[in-house]
């Protein structure tokens, strides 16, 4: 059984670490292995086969992006409902955004499945690398129910407090892949269809460990009852799809950001593609942050603890100052190996050389970006994160890539996106402090109201 709302005590710097650094562990050995997949298949000596996962991973983004979305709803609302101390509410809505998830990932798989080769030729990819990345994704996708299911369980256990349980299903699943990569890559001589393969199986074993996670440990799914699946769908798509809308930006700005690079070469297009798969290993830290951030607000904001929510934003914004600094710094003095373990060519080495030294730091920017979508995602005014991660996606990259691509190249197009995310980030977090501020007021006018109404009450 879950126990109280623990993050509504203690130190919010340590929730704010804690719950970060177990979340960053995850992600980053999910994508380690991504990162790995790159290294094998750049040792198969073919850049169309890098460019292709780069091409590929620019929808698989998509699809592990709706199936975030969902895993926020779940985070928020069984969150909210355990600050509140209503832990039946909490497990009937642990069920059914669970129930929600695994049909809506069934939708996009039908839909999905039979347009992968149009959607991928439209971002820029042709000939060989086209026929690769088409083989690549079509087993993949398949997995997108296990993915969400996976997500969805983390989610839940992140709501409690429990980040090191939620941790260990992207644990395991790269674990899994990492061991599976080389047999399937090399042994069985599949190439770009192995590393598929290997990555399928790899999220299945995630679903076994989040379930085992909440219905085991925690006791945290009710019976599952159609007339409250009803009821709960409403609050669920109320966060869920401005959640999918808001991540849906990011595949945007990447199908965007691809798109341009298509222009410059294959080996530009590789670059970047090596660089996709460094951000979410250097940087896990700063992705972890939104989920980490989430049920901490959540939970205060069911038991009204608003000291605390401004707390964990000011928590938030110093462990992501202190962690970019410090990996910024690593990344610069490792560029020369980047370069030489992914075999990169001339200009891919340039672009990577470049992204190491000029761009890294603008993550900090987008984690004030991350903490003002956990904001508005938790306390209930997820269109905001929508319209702001559009804006970065749109007004923040076409605009910016297109100029300084112009006059720097391929170097333009890494540039005009760190402009981008220095913008919005500090416009997201200034918005986000207004809007707790705001909340802080109608709150405290609610109780002045309520406490006038009962003392006239007792004159009659």
């Amino acid at each position: 059984m879950p126990g109280p709302a623990k993050l509504t005590q203690g130190s919010t710097f340590k929730h704010v670490v804690y719950m970060s650094a177990t979340g960053a562990f995850g992600l980053m050995c999910m994508f380690l292995v991504d990162l790995v997949d790159m290294l094998f298949l750049s040792m198969l000596g073919e850049k169309e086969a890098v460019a292709a996962v780069g091409f590929a991973s620019t929808i698989m983004f998509f699809t592990i992006s709706l199936s975030i979305a969902v895993s926020i709803s779940a985070t928020a609302l069984v969150s909210k409902a355990v600050g509140e101390g209503n832990i039946e509410l909490a497990k009937r809505r642990a069920v059914n955004v669970l129930a929600f998830g695994i049909i809506f990932s069934s939708a996009v798989v039908w839909l999905l499945w039979p347009k992968i080769p149009h959607i991928l030729l439209s971002i820029g990819a042709t000939g060989r690398t086209l026929d690769l990345a088409t083989g690549y994704l079509q087993i993949l996708v398949i997995g997108m129910p296990a993915v969400m299911i996976g997500m969805i369980g983390s989610g839940i256990m992140r709501a409690l407090g429990d980040a090191r349980r939620a941790m260990y299903a992207t644990l395991v699943g790269g674990l899994v892949n990492a061991l599976l990569d080389p047999i399937f890559i090399f042994a069985f001589g599949l190439g770009v269809q192995g590393a598929a393969i290997a990555s399928l199986i790899a999220r299945f074993s995630m679903v076994a460990v989040s379930y085992y996670g909440v219905v085991h440990i925690h006791k945290m799914l009710g019976e599952f009852d159609l007339m409250d699946f009803f009821k709960d769908v409403k609050p669920i798509c109320l966060i869920a799809i401005p959640a999918m809308l808001t991540n849906m930006s990011s595949p945007l700005a990447n199908a965007i950001v691809m798109e341009h690079t298509s222009s410059f070469g294959d080996d530009a297009v590789a670059a970047v593609a090596v660089i996709g798969r460094i951000i979410p290993v250097v940087f896990g830290g700063i992705f972890a942050l939104s989920g980490a951030v989430g049920p901490i607000l959540g939970q205060n904001y069911g038991a009204g603890r608003f000291d605390r929510m401004r707390s964990a934003m000011s928590s938030a914004v110093i462990y992501a100052f202190a962690y970019c600094l410090v990996l910024c710094f690593c990344l610069y003095q490792m560029q020369d190996w980047l370069v030489s373990v992914f075999h990169a060519t001339q200009g891919s080495a340039d672009l990577i050389r470049f992204f190491a030294t000029f761009v890294s730091f603008s993550f900090f920017f987008q984690s004030l970006l991350f903490i003002a979508i956990a904001v508005f995602n938790n306390l209930g005014k997820p269109f905001n994160s929508t319209l702001l991660n559009f804006g970065r996606a749109t007004l923040g990259t076409w605009p910016l890539i297109t100029v300084f691509s112009l006059f720097m190249g391929a170097e333009g197009i890494l540039f005009g996106q760190a402009i981008g995310s220095v913008l919005f980030g500090c416009l997201g977090f200034y918005m986000a402090r207004n809007y707790i501020t705001e909340l802080e007021a109608k709150e405290a006018s609610e109780i002045v109201l309520s406490n006038n109404l009962h003392g006239y009450d007792d004159i009659l």
